[in-house]
This record gives structure tokens, C-alpha cells and sequence, in this order.
């Protein structure tokens, strides 16, 4: 593709940015949406973190990150619940329609029993991010990350998905955490009408963190270009996430690591 009308700039990809920092940044280089991450929101404070997207005109693709279900104790699980809840008002406030929920993992080997965890807690949350106009996007996170997802593959967030209606709970598709799927072009198929949203980076060979070694798009194996059009072919055509957590390129001037981001997107997305 030979335009950013679709990229959104993921804050995690320069993590030393503040939100404001961010979202001048996207400005500067007009790029037309943004990902935020709470904790980043909470040091801006939720209401100047609002009144600064609006103003900006730039938009809040996602916010990161609800979820965290799974718990040993009912009133551990009921705190995930209310956090949950607070995340989907941060996201009405910021004024975007998703809240990405990475949905936790806990000590033991009773993972299906835990994907229920994960199921039960949405359930807690969907009424409510219903009211709010907020949808839901369960991302699954690739099984080297087990200790902080049980849901590891396309078809098991889609599975959890299917509990709720499609108009309040999907699926979020990072080419990251699911590009080795064997079944992944069935299951983003099978997916249609559910996908929330789409993040891209790369899997360098090797990998030399299982966290912080995504890797700008091209730099890898990933094979962005076909992954993309998959999802576009299922009918999402919303904002596309540059989502990497590299200490390396966290070290780079943030603007530069914004104009590399922009080339290799129109290159290799």
C-alpha cells in the first residue's frame, strides 16, 4: 500500500514518550491516529488526556490494556472486574470505540479452566461496555507469553468472542503473536465481522527476547503483506497499529523511529 491513511502509531513504539509527546509527534508527521496505553493516560491525567486527542483532531485507535481475568480468589477476580469497568470509561473518555483486552494468565495447568476465568469476566464487563458504545477486542498473545494470556491462538479468542454479540466483543489481530498459526488464514476468515483491530511489526530470526525484540516491519519473517490483506479481505478496514516493544529502537531519537515506521509501513504493509 502507497499511503498511512490506515496507520496508527502504537505509544508503546516509542515508550518514553508521554501521551502529549505522541500525539504531537503524529502531528508532525501526519500520522492520523493514535493507540494510547493507560498508564500513560493516568500520568496525563484522563480528562487532559481527553481534551488533548480531541483538540488534536488525531484519533484514538485503541486503548491498551483491560483484561487480566484469571485469579485464584473471587475477590481477587472482582478487582479484575472493577478495573475493567474503569478502562472502558477511560475509553469513552478518549473517545475511541475499542478496548484492547489482553486477557491474563495465572500460575497452574488448568488453562481451560482459566479461559472460563476469561470468559466469565467479559461477561461481567460486556453490559456495561455495551452502554458506554465501547467494543471489546480479546487479543491473543503467541504461547511464549503464557504468563500473560491463556488465550494463545486466533481461534480461541474467536470461540470467547462468539458468547457475545459482534457489536460488542471481537477479536484484535497482532501479526506478532499469530503469524506461525498454521490455521491462521481459516481463522481470520472465520473471523469476520469480529476483528477490532490489526497490529503489525516482525519476528527477527533469531528471537533475542521473547518481550522486547518485535522488530520494524521488514526486519523479520513475518509475512505482513499477505497477513494484511487476509484481514482486509475479512472486512476490517480500520486503523493498523505499529505496535513494537524493542529496547533498541526505544534508544533511537523518536522522530526518526517515526519516519522508519511510516516508509516500512508503506514498504512492507
Amino acid at each position: 500500500m502507497d499511503d498511512i491513511k490506515r496507520l496508527s502509531f502504537n505509544q508503546a513504539t516509542v515508550n518514553s514518550w508521554s501521551l502529549e509527546d505522541a500525539v504531537r509527534a503524529c502531528e508532525r508527521h501526519g500520522i492520523p491516529a493514535v493507540g494510547l496505553w493507560r498508564d500513560k493516560v493516568e500520568r496525563a491525567g484522563l480528562s487532559a488526556a481527553g481534551r488533548l486527542v480531541r483538540d488534536s483532531g488525531i484519533a484514538v485507535s485503541s486503548l491498551c490494556r483491560g483484561g487480566g481475568f484469571p485469579a485464584a480468589t473471587l475477590s481477587e477476580r472482582k478487582e479484575r472486574i472493577e478495573n475493567n469497568l474503569r478502562a472502558i470509561d477511560e475509553a469513552a473518555e478518549l473517545g475511541t470505540g475499542i478496548l484492547v483486552l489482553v486477557c491474563g494468565a495465572m500460575p497452574g495447568r488448568d488453562l481451560e479452566g482459566q479461559r472460563a476465568m476469561v470468559a466469565e469476566g467479559i461477561a461481567a464487563i460486556e453490559p456495561y461496555a455495551r452502554l458506554c458504545g465501547i467494543r471489546l477486542g480479546i487479543e491473543p498473545l503467541h504461547p511464549m507469553l503464557a504468563d500473560r494470556s491463556v488465550v494463545m491462538t486466533l481461534k480461541q479468542a474467536r470461540e470467547i468472542a462468539a458468547n457475545f454479540s459482534p457489536e460488542v466483543v471481537g477479536v484484535v489481530i497482532d501479526a506478532f503473536h499469530v503469524w506461525y498459526d498454521p490455521d491462521l488464514y481459516a481463522e481470520i476468515e472465520n473471523t469476520r465481522g469480529r476483528i477490532l483491530g490489526f497490529h503489525v511489526s516482525d519476528w527477527p530470526v533469531p528471537l533475542p527476547d521473547v518481550l522486547l525484540s518485535r522488530t520494524m516491519m521488514g526486519d523479520g519473517i513475518i509475512d505482513l503483506p499477505r497477513i494484511r490483506s487476509a484481514v482486509d479481505a475479512a472486512g476490517y478496514d480500520g486503523p493498523i497499529e505499529v505496535e513494537i516493544f524493542n529496547k533498541e529502537i526505544w534508544g533511537q531519537p523518536g522522530d526518526q523511529v517515526l519516519e522508519t515506521m511510516k516508509q516500512r509501513f508503506i514498504e512492507y504493509v
